[in-house]
Protein backbone atom coordinates (compact mmCIF):
# COMPACT_ATOMS: atom_id res chain seq x y z
CA UNK A 1 0.00 0.00 0.00
CA UNK A 2 0.76 3.80 -0.26
CA UNK A 3 -0.13 6.44 1.57
CA UNK A 4 -0.36 9.87 0.29
CA UNK A 5 -0.43 12.83 2.23
CA UNK A 6 -1.36 16.29 0.91
CA UNK A 7 -0.27 19.74 2.32
CA UNK A 8 -0.41 23.41 1.03
CA UNK A 9 -4.32 24.40 0.14
CA UNK A 10 -5.88 27.64 1.27
CA UNK A 11 -8.02 30.49 0.50
CA UNK A 12 -6.48 32.62 -2.17
CA UNK A 13 -7.59 35.77 -4.74
CA UNK A 14 -8.16 35.00 -8.22
CA UNK A 15 -4.79 35.25 -10.16
CA UNK A 16 -2.93 34.10 -7.60
CA UNK A 17 -0.57 31.29 -6.72
CA UNK A 18 -0.58 28.33 -4.44
CA UNK A 19 1.85 24.92 -4.60
CA UNK A 20 0.64 21.90 -3.16
CA UNK A 21 2.67 18.97 -1.88
CA UNK A 22 2.01 15.37 -1.60
CA UNK A 23 4.21 13.17 0.40
CA UNK A 24 4.39 9.36 -0.63
CA UNK A 25 5.25 6.51 2.11
CA UNK A 26 6.73 4.77 -0.40
CA UNK A 27 9.54 4.94 -2.96
CA UNK A 28 8.67 6.70 -6.42
CA UNK A 29 10.38 4.63 -8.36
CA UNK A 30 8.16 1.97 -7.56
CA UNK A 31 5.27 4.38 -8.53
CA UNK A 32 3.92 3.82 -12.24
CA UNK A 33 2.05 6.91 -12.40
CA UNK A 34 1.55 9.60 -9.88
CA UNK A 35 -0.93 13.25 -10.30
CA UNK A 36 -3.77 15.50 -8.86
CA UNK A 37 -7.44 15.48 -9.08
CA UNK A 38 -9.65 17.74 -7.93
CA UNK A 39 -13.93 17.22 -6.79
CA UNK A 40 -15.76 20.42 -6.11
CA UNK A 41 -18.80 19.80 -4.85
CA UNK A 42 -21.68 18.42 -6.68
CA UNK A 43 -18.86 17.44 -9.08
CA UNK A 44 -17.28 14.22 -10.00
CA UNK A 45 -13.64 13.78 -9.18
CA UNK A 46 -11.69 15.45 -12.37
CA UNK A 47 -8.02 14.89 -13.61
CA UNK A 48 -5.74 17.63 -13.23
CA UNK A 49 -2.57 16.18 -13.94
CA UNK A 50 -1.16 13.37 -14.29
CA UNK A 51 3.00 11.78 -14.84
CA UNK A 52 4.31 8.59 -15.10
CA UNK A 53 7.54 7.14 -14.28
CA UNK A 54 8.76 7.25 -18.47
CA UNK A 55 8.65 11.07 -18.07
CA UNK A 56 5.31 11.87 -19.95
CA UNK A 57 2.65 14.49 -18.22
CA UNK A 58 -0.58 15.11 -19.13
CA UNK A 59 -2.98 17.97 -18.17
CA UNK A 60 -6.47 18.89 -18.18
CA UNK A 61 -7.31 21.42 -20.76
CA UNK A 62 -8.75 23.42 -18.14
CA UNK A 63 -4.83 23.97 -16.57
CA UNK A 64 -2.65 23.72 -19.24
CA UNK A 65 -0.62 26.73 -19.24
CA UNK A 66 -1.65 27.50 -15.35
CA UNK A 67 -0.66 24.73 -13.34
CA UNK A 68 2.74 22.93 -13.08
CA UNK A 69 3.76 19.50 -11.57
CA UNK A 70 6.90 18.66 -10.29
CA UNK A 71 8.80 15.53 -7.85
CA UNK A 72 11.47 15.42 -5.51
CA UNK A 73 12.50 11.78 -5.71
CA UNK A 74 14.28 12.33 -2.75
CA UNK A 75 11.82 13.22 -1.18
CA UNK A 76 9.32 11.09 -2.19
CA UNK A 77 7.09 14.16 -2.72
CA UNK A 78 5.32 15.34 -5.81
CA UNK A 79 4.28 19.49 -6.32
CA UNK A 80 1.20 21.19 -8.37
CA UNK A 81 2.40 24.45 -8.78
CA UNK A 82 -0.45 26.37 -9.34
CA UNK A 83 -0.70 30.10 -10.37
CA UNK A 84 -3.93 32.53 -12.71
CA UNK A 85 -5.85 30.62 -10.14
CA UNK A 86 -9.47 30.96 -10.88
CA UNK A 87 -13.10 30.37 -8.61
CA UNK A 88 -13.67 27.78 -10.85
CA UNK A 89 -10.43 25.41 -9.34
CA UNK A 90 -12.38 25.68 -6.21
CA UNK A 91 -12.19 21.94 -4.75
CA UNK A 92 -10.78 19.56 -3.06
CA UNK A 93 -7.67 18.33 -4.69
CA UNK A 94 -6.36 14.97 -4.42
CA UNK A 95 -3.06 13.19 -4.56
CA UNK A 96 -3.08 10.01 -6.80
CA UNK A 97 -0.68 7.26 -7.30
CA UNK A 98 -0.83 4.07 -8.93
CA UNK A 99 1.49 0.90 -7.44
CA UNK A 100 1.61 -2.20 -8.49
CA UNK A 101 -1.61 -1.66 -10.68
CA UNK A 102 -3.65 -0.33 -7.82
CA UNK A 103 -4.86 2.98 -7.38
CA UNK A 104 -4.76 5.51 -4.01
CA UNK A 105 -5.54 8.87 -2.81
CA UNK A 106 -4.69 11.33 -0.65
CA UNK A 107 -7.30 12.63 1.82
CA UNK A 108 -7.28 15.65 -0.26
CA UNK A 109 -6.79 19.41 0.93
CA UNK A 110 -8.89 22.30 -0.08
CA UNK A 111 -8.08 24.94 -2.51
CA UNK A 112 -10.82 28.22 -2.76
CA UNK A 113 -10.22 30.72 -4.76
CA UNK A 114 -11.98 34.16 -3.97
CA UNK A 115 -12.02 37.30 -3.69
Amino acid sequence: QVQLVESGGGLVQPGGSLRLSCVASTSFYSINRMGWYRQAPGEQRELVAIFSRTGSTHYADSVQGRFTVSKDYAKNTQYLQMSGLKPEDTAVYHCYANYYDSDYWGQGTQVTVSS
